[in-house]
């Protein structure tokens, strides 16, 4: 039989399908652009970003979804670096957030939120602002981490256990449960260590202890340091991607929305599987027929193998045929598609073991004209521990925290303010779904005026906006990288396919984004062996 020979093609003439517009598809179709294979990118919504959004409100342009990027590892700062924003980056007010938490008497009291800590675990029990958060009594507590038994060397999992083993129940509820809830909607007992706090286990292991790693960790890091912004909200890392993208020759379809997907390459082999001759029928009479049937063959199998791996098929019916299929969508839709694929029984199994999603959030923006509010009196906004009569989970002053808005509002108006509250927790019943538009900006309203603790009425507001986010906040429950190992692993078996998105990689644009690139880098490493690059 004649050697079997894969024709070599030029990179120009592969295809990338990114379904999803998110920052990781875009990042992923960024780095796969950059070698010269064309990018299509699909979104279902008719605007990219996903979890990073803005929003119209009295003719400001906000962020209605994160407002910032953790500085943590780097990989952020070079990518806005990367896209010419260095310039851009602000900082938060070093003044800080207020945590609203029950008292002694039964009331709510509203505090600082105390520095240096990370997901409000403090390095320093019985700093000022710790013990006025928490009494002499749990001060004591906390500081029985430092002379308890040391941390055997070893992985802790469960960030509330850990917490209450070794600081105490004070710490849990008043510090660590307002931020959890604030930042990713779920209980302390529920979050992964290593995804809710990276890096806080090998700090364990050199600390010992609980405050001693929390030091480790924040070093001299100054406060409002671990995060950072960008000058006219985070949406403008979005439109630089995509600029980037189209500039480098991808496409981005928005209203595109995936009906299926499948894979070619499967359909071709179960055909040959089932159509090649036998042996036997292979051995007639002649070597020459028995070698221009073999030639045949072999160029058949070259053929399919130059062929596309991918077809995807969009709601409206059109198809798309590709080398390499990137998954980037909302995990919902990333599962609904992959299971759907022909010899994917482990990958469905391994999907049903990823824990299931944060709950609903509701966003709403009011812009405000307020005097009482000119002086921030309650820092860059407010997380409120669980039990309050307060029904959103958090409060930001967002012309309070970023020095850009403030000078952006103050055009319109000397009193002018932005602030902005979420809703919804974990297992909350108390949904603010059901409420209608003027509902939910009457309840974010009375919230304000009792966190702020002074009056805000109807007639002070210019402008509101409600934001409905489904499954998009960063997941960082317990069992969650397991799981996710195992359905990588799964995803291996189908050539030409990634999958990416904050539904894996967990926390935040310091995770998406080196989790993304990470995807495309596999897609770059097949392209060379596959093409005669130029």
């Amino acid at each position: 039989m004649s050697e079997r020979h894969v024709p070599e093609r030029h990179v120009s003439e592969l295809h990338a399908v990114v379904v999803g517009g998110g920052v990781a598809g875009l990042v992923a179709a960024r780095e796969i652009a950059k070698i010269g294979v064309r990018v299509t990118i699909l979104e279902a919504t008719d605007a990219a970003g996903g979890a990073l959004a803005q929003v119209q409100v009295a003719g400001l342009t906000v962020d209605s979804g994160a407002e910032s990027y953790a500085t943590r590892g780097g990989h952020v700062a070079t990518l806005v670096r990367d896209l010419g924003l260095h310039d851009e980056i602000v900082k938060p007010n070093p003044q800080g957030a207020w945590l609203r938490l029950p008292d002694a008497a039964g009331g709510e009291l509203t505090i600082p939120m105390p520095k240096g800590g990370v997901l409000g675990i403090p390095s320093n029990p019985f700093a000022d602002d710790v013990r006025r958060a928490l009494g002499w009594g749990g001060a004591w507590r906390a500081y029985l981490d430092r002379v308890m038994p040391v941390l055997a060397i070893g992985r802790v999992h469960n960030l509330g256990r850990l917490v209450e083993k070794r600081m105490g129940r004070k710490v849990l509820e008043r510090l660590v449960w307002p931020v959890a809830g604030g930042v990713y909607s779920a209980s302390p007992y529920d979050l992964e260590v290593d995804l809710a706090a990276p890096g806080l286990n090998k700090a364990l292991t050199r600390a010992g202890s609980l405050s001693g790693a929390i030091a480790l960790l924040r070093g001299d890091a100054k406060p409002g340091s671990a995060v950072s912004g960008l000058r006219g909200g985070m949406y403008r890392l979005v439109e630089a991607l995509v600029e980037s993208v189209e500039t480098l020759g991808g496409e981005l379809r928005t209203g595109a929305r995936v009906a299926t997907i499948e894979s070619l390459r499967a359909d071709e082999a179960a055909q040959s599987e089932t159509s090649s001759p036998s042996s036997a029928a292979l051995s007639g009479p002649g070597d020459t027929a028995r070698s221009a049937e073999a030639d045949r063959l072999a160029h058949a199998d070259a053929t399919s193998l130059a062929a596309p791996r991918w077809r995807t098929v969009l709601a409206d019916g059109e198809t798309l045929d590709s080398d390499f299929l990137v998954l980037a969508a909302p995990e919902s839709v990333t599962r609904a598609l992959l299971s759907e694929l022909p010899g994917s029984e482990p990958l469905r199994d391994a999907l049903d073991q990823v824990p299931d999603g944060p709950a609903p959030i509701e966003l709403v923006t009011l812009v405000l004209d307020a005097p009482a509010l000119d002086t921030y009196p309650r820092g860059t906004g407010i997380l409120v521990a669980p039990g309050s009569s307060v029904r959103a989970k958090a409060m930001t002053h967002s012309d309070a925290k970023w020095s850009w808005l403030a000078e952006r509002a103050a055009e319109d108006g000397p009193h002018r303010h932005v602030i902005r509250l979420s809703y919804g927790r974990q297992g909350d019943t108390d949904s603010t779904a059901a409420l209608s538009d003027d509902e939910l900006v009457a309840q974010a309203l009375a919230d304000a005026s009792t966190l702020f603790g002074t009056p805000l009425t109807a007639e002070q507001v210019v402008d509101a906006a409600r934001t409905p986010w489904r499954g998009t906040v960063p997941v960082a429950t317990i069992g969650h990288r397991q799981a996710v190992e195992r359905v990588r692993e799964a995803v291996e078996l189908f050539e030409g396919l990634e999958v990416a998105g904050a539904w894996l990689s967990g926390t935040g644009l310091a995770s998406v984004v080196p989790d993304a690139a990470a995807a495309a880098s596999r897609v770059r490493h097949a392209v060379v062996a596959e093409t005669s690059m130029p």
